[in-house]
């Protein structure tokens, strides 16, 4: 029965929860997304003091740890990097399209049916990052950054189910137009992933707390920085 804090600020929309078993017991958002800094360490202060906790009792620190916002994602990252440094506890990280797979299963499927689970996150462009997971969460296609065209997932989509959702998920619903595609608006949040992480800590699958960095699966390019040199 593990004390888990669980941070997610990969996407637009930040989360925060402390978990027990897997189960949310105190729960923070932010919509605004240039605003997940700011967020993330009063969030936490005001959690700890809901469950009537202290840092020091948290068994591990769990994140998104990618892809997703870079500016999140490095938010999220030296954020329980920081914490785990600090009280020598245990660091779970876990891929945000898998996050998202969890929050879909939960919210839609049933245990009759089986689609396969299709996560976007705009890259921009026509680009995403995505991946495709069986309702067990585990990868038919791996996680990467695709462009986006008419013929995407064709094999797929000519036998199975697919649904669809994510930020990036919005741009694929305009060249798409087999039956089998299924497009859903769903948030997730670190509600879900704290079920995973429960998982993980159950399993002792920790990441290394020093080398621990996150997964942008695409070069960060800087608008500001001189290009010659």
């Amino acid at each position: 029965m593990a004390l888990l804090l669980n941070l997610d600020t990969a996407t637009e929309v930040a989360s925060i929860c402390i978990s027990v078993s897997g189960i949310s017991k105190a729960f923070r958002q932010n919509e605004h997304q240039k605003e997940h800094g700011s967020f993330v360490h009063g969030a936490i202060q005001e959690l700890i003091y809901e469950v009537g906790c202290n840092l020091a009792d948290i068994d591990a620190f769990s994140v998104t740890s990618g892809p997703g916002s870079y500016t999140g994602l490095r938010v999220g990252m030296s954020t329980v990097k920081g914490l785990c440094y600090a009280f020598s506890k245990p660091l779970i990280t876990v891929n945000t399209l898998e996050v998202m797979a969890k929050a879909a299963i939960d919210t839609l499927v049933s245990k009759k049916e089986k689609p396969l689970i299709c996560p976007m996150i705009d890259a921009r462009r026509m680009e995403v990052f995505t991946a495709l997971y069986d309702t067990d969460i585990k990868s038919v296609v791996q996680p990467q950054c695709l462009v986006l065209n008419e013929t995407v997932f064709q094999d797929f989509l000519t036998k199975e189910k697919i649904i669809f959702l994510g930020s990036g998920s919005f741009k694929f619903k305009t060249l798409m137009s087999s039956p089998n595609a299924h497009f859903e608006s769903i948030i997730s949040d670190a509600k879900n992933l704290a079920i995973l992480a429960e998982s993980d800590f159950n399993e002792k699958c920790f990441a290394d707390v020093t080398y621990s960095q996150p997964n942008y699966f695409k070069e960060f390019y800087n608008t500001s920085k001189n290009q010659n040199e």
